[in-house]
């Protein structure tokens, strides 16, 4: 028997999903903390009326759509070049031609509190899948904010480094979700 709901696809028309990088390692001042927009992804949501336990979301990003937005701190400011570049290495380092897309699946909504609660589900990101779990909130009528933190390495991706590792990314990666469900 289907439970009764509302279904809502959403995408960019509806919110933005990004990634947030920070640096580290002995000349990781010279890098950036980078945000990279993940500019090509769709998904559904699927509202349960009377148990949002029964609630579900599935997303699908597609790895060749990464767009660096900014980058906070470094020896000088990014260029356009720059950004370009980052976001092509980035896609290299996914392996975005042979794993496309990366996909989660919730398996439970769980509220904890008035305007919060968590997702849990499975990200498959190069054709690896472990479980994820995202924190939301309800940051106005209609408008929740999830957060979550990707380990790079346990999907057998190998954070970029550079000077012989000097300049490295931070292997856990944030991801940050604004949705406007109205």
């Amino acid at each position: 028997m289907a439970v009764p709901g509302r279904h809502q696809r959403i995408g960019p028309d509806y919110g933005t999903l990004v990634l947030k990088t920070s640096r580290q390692g002995f000349a990781g001042r010279m890098g950036h903390d980078l945000t990279i927009e993940v500019t090509r992804w769709t998904g559904e949501v699927f509202i349960a009326e009377d148990d949002l336990a029964a609630s579900t979301v599935t997303v699908t990003a597609e790895m060749g759509s990464l767009r660096v937005v900014e980058g906070e701190g470094g020896a000088v400011p990014l260029t356009e070049g720059d950004k370009r570049e980052i976001a092509q290495t980035a896609g290299n380092l996914l392996d975005a031609e042979r794993h496309p897309e990366a996909r989660f699946v919730s398996t439970g909504i769980t509220v904890t509190g008035p305007e919060e609660g968590v997702i849990d589900g499975t990200l498959s990101v190069r054709g690896v899948e472990r479980p994820f779990r995202l924190e939301v909130t309800r940051t106005e009528l209609g408008r929740h904010r999830a957060t979550g933190t990707v380990v790079q390495s346990e999907y057998g991706v190998k954070p970029y480094s550079a000077f012989f590792g000097a300049l490295r990314l931070a292997d856990p990666v944030g991801v940050e979700v604004e949705l406007d469900l109205e």
